[in-house]
């Protein structure tokens, strides 16, 4: 890579390269939240559906995201070495390693569709899924459809950051866009018009996929810093080898994830029957109903935090290799107030407008009791998101410093020991509400661990006089 090219990152303004790169990741990530979050609005305001469609969704969530850890190990770690690699001028690796990836997209998702459909039961029973007989039964039929799109969507997903390691963000980011929009427009026309149901919610999030994963492979046939031939697609060991690990981080922080829900949809279902209101039959679907819901909203303000601190990681790179440690410490400082800021922003959302927030999901169509636990739930499970947000941005940002490991060892504190721990503790003494105080209670532990990494961070970016003087004779060159 010409470093000539990328000198801008050393003498742009701080503020003006952060909306540069990290607005187009942020856009990424809210797209392809979209996915499960429009099947939610849709379902819930479904009156045949309603809170038994929204558990059996939120009950297959966690299913999505194993897949989604999949696509990003092999993604992100191709991503990452594949840019290695052009910057290094060896394109041989490059195409091999892309023709590899793919090859392991195809056979990993072929895999976890048939390990999918083969325990379908047992493995939607370890998610909650044994909430009573019509939240089961509709978890059946959107896992079936949705087991059937896996293939498709971890290819998607997986030559996103692929595509942009070519060169090609906006493209990445469009075929993404494209596949939201289709499951948008077909999921009324399929739930409302055919009343598909549950079938209907998941063929157009499969259909979403498909088109998402065809540009993709539009794209392959005309990429622009690699080419590909057909010595490319085969199984390079040797490479994979290479980049697999480098997409081991994404992985973990997915996966751990998978686990902190399995805990908390077991705990809900639990102390759901337990629970003097919602033990009766046709309310016991709403605490995972109305759990779901408070997730998924949750996923757009973490794709927010995720998107900012990601899209800092090329800026951060740089400077520390530049010796402008100066910048890349102001760079943390505007980076955990923007941080700071989308979690104040939402947790205003949610204290101040938890109605306006469930009436989107259809709570004109059930019970107060469900309009009652989803104000509660959203304040309470929500009530420390400011430090959640400020947390995840840390745990990326210490890996834009090059400190992989220790970003991997907090975020599995945080969603394993403290996610999965306080899940399964604190039902016992607080019951239901438990469940709900396992979240700030998680997030408050682990800002403590990420407040002295940030101190000490702050720290290790203290210049030295050697390197301002070096830096100041670089930036009075580039002028």
């Amino acid at each position: 890579m010409d470093r000539k090219s990328n000198a801008f990152l050393e003498t742009e303004p701080v503020g003006k390269l952060m909306a540069r790169y990290a607005v187009p990741c942020v856009i990424s990530l809210l797209v392809a939240a979209l996915y499960n979050i429009v099947d939610q609005i849709f379902i819930a305001n479904a009156d045949y559906l309603g809170s038994f469609g929204n558990a059996a969704n939120t009950v297959v969530f966690p299913l999505t995201v194993v897949a989604l850890s999949i696509a990003v190990m092999i993604g992100d770690g191709c991503c990452a070495f594949v840019s290695i690699r052009l910057g290094a001028g060896d394109k041989d690796s490059a195409h091999k390693s892309i023709g590899s990836a793919v090859l392991l997209c195809i056979a990993a998702g072929l895999a976890l569709t048939a390990l999918y459909l083969l325990l379908q039961e047992p493995i939607l029973t370890l998610f909650g899924g044994q909430v009573n007989d019509e939240t089961f039964w509709q978890a059946k039929e959107y896992f079936f459809w949705i087991a059937l799109g896996v293939p498709f969507y971890i290819f998607g997903q997986a030559l996103n950051p692929i595509i942009r390691s070519d060169g090609s963000p906006k493209f990445a980011m469009a075929s993404t866009l494209a596949g939201a929009a289709v499951n948008i427009v077909l999921d009324p026309v399929f739930i409302f018009v055919f009343r598909w149901g549950m079938m209907g919610a998941a063929v157009a999030t499969v259909l979403g996929q498909i088109l998402t994963a065809a540009l993709s492979v539009w794209y392959l046939c005309h990429m622009k810093a690699v080419r590909l031939h057909k010595e490319s697609f085969r199984i390079h060991t040797g490479l994979a080898e290479k980049y697999l690990p480098l997409g081991l981080c994404s992985f973990l922080s997915q996966i751990s994830l998978v686990m902190a829900m399995a805990a908390i949809q077991n705990m809900t279902l639990k102390y759901s029957a337990l629970d003097p209101i919602f033990g009766q039959e046709q309310y016991t679907q709403i605490p995972m109903a109305v759990l779901g819901i408070v997730m998924k909203f949750f996923q757009i303000v973490i794709s927010i935090a995720v998107g900012l601190a990601a899209g800092c990681i090329p800026v951060v790179g740089y400077n520390i290799g530049a010796g402008r440690k100066d910048r890349a410490k102001t760079l943390f400082l505007r980076f955990l107030a923007a941080e700071a800021v989308t979690g104040g922003a939402a947790l205003l959302i949610v204290e101040l407008f938890p109605q306006k927030l469930i009436g989107v999901f259809g709570a004109a169509n059930e019970s107060v009791y469900y309009t009652e636990y989803a104000v509660k739930c959203f304040r309470v499970y929500l009530c420390l998101t400011i430090l959640a947000t400020v947390n995840k941005g840390t745990f990326i940002f210490l890996q834009s410093l090059g400190k992989a490991f220790a970003s991997t060892a907090i975020s599995l504190v945080r969603e394993v020991v403290f996610g999965v721990g306080f899940a399964l503790l604190l039902p016992l003494r607080f019951g239901l509400n438990g469940v709900l105080y396992s979240m700030p209670a998680s997030d408050l532990l682990t800002f403590a661990i990420c407040l002295a990494v940030i101190l000490y961070t702050f720290r290790t970016l203290e210049p030295d006089r050697s390197q301002e003087a070096s830096a100041f004779q670089r930036t009075a060159r580039h002028a």
